[in-house]
């Protein structure tokens, strides 16, 4: 797996306090070096390349792009390499999309120096990095009475325009943020209207806050 028994992390989160906590945390674990670091989802996936890591550490919100994106791309690259993704979001809003998505494992932000150290060498081993908490959720989600939430059929561009709007935004500032068409975004609100049986984006806004989607 590694040279030298080295795990070599890459970084990508667009808060340089956060890069630097990480890499304060990580020089301390000896068998663990940071190769490179990104504060955008473009360069995430320029200088993943050269840093020849086994471990890429990626916040789910970055601003070009979304971290599921960047995780679809990195692992359609390189798919023996690990990715990590860090979040601020509860695990029961992002986590499973990941891991669907390929990521080997989910921690937020919130959780101890102990745990992203244990999770960094657990992936770095091949295997996957779930809570206890997100387990039972897993679990949950494998039982044959399991319906699902109506939001849990939507692709994960969808699911994010659902948060988004449910932030407030407009599919105008939604579009130039995630730098898409307005059509495009149009088009992801109707069909997500449709396929949760909402009519408009008010509703979709209570929705969402009920469900706990948005801070």
């Amino acid at each position: 797996m590694t040279d030298k028994a080295t795990i070599r992390v890459f970084i990508a989160d667009d808060h340089a306090i956060v890069r630097e906590g990480l890499k304060q945390i990580l020089a301390e674990s000896r068998d663990i070096i940071v190769a490179g670091e990104a504060e955008n989802g473009l360069d995430a996936i320029k200088l993943f390349r050269k840093s020849k890591c086994h471990v890429m550490l990626l916040d789910i919100s970055l601003p070009d792009r979304n971290g599921i994106d960047v995780l679809k791309q990195v692992r359609k690259e390189q798919p023996e390499l690990a990715v990590l993704m860090l979040s601020m979001h509860r695990e029961d809003q992002y986590a499973i999309r990941s891991l669907k998505a390929g990521a080997a494992g989910y921690l937020t932000k919130q959780s101890a120096p102990r745990e992203l150290v244990d999770a960094i060498r657990l992936v770095a081993a091949g295997q996957k990095y779930v809570s206890a908490a997100l387990a039972q959720e897993l679990a949950a989600q494998l039982g044959d009475d399991h319906a699902g939430a109506p939001h849990e059929m939507l692709s994960d561009r969808e699911y994010q325009t659902l948060t988004m709007i449910a932030s407030g935004k407009t599919v105008t500032a939604i579009a130039e943020e995630l730098r898409l068409s307005v059509k495009t975004i149009s088009e992801y609100r109707a069909r997500l209207l449709l396929k949760m049986k909402l009519k408009n984006s008010a509703e979709l806004t209570h929705y969402a806050i009920k469900n706990q989607l948005v801070e």
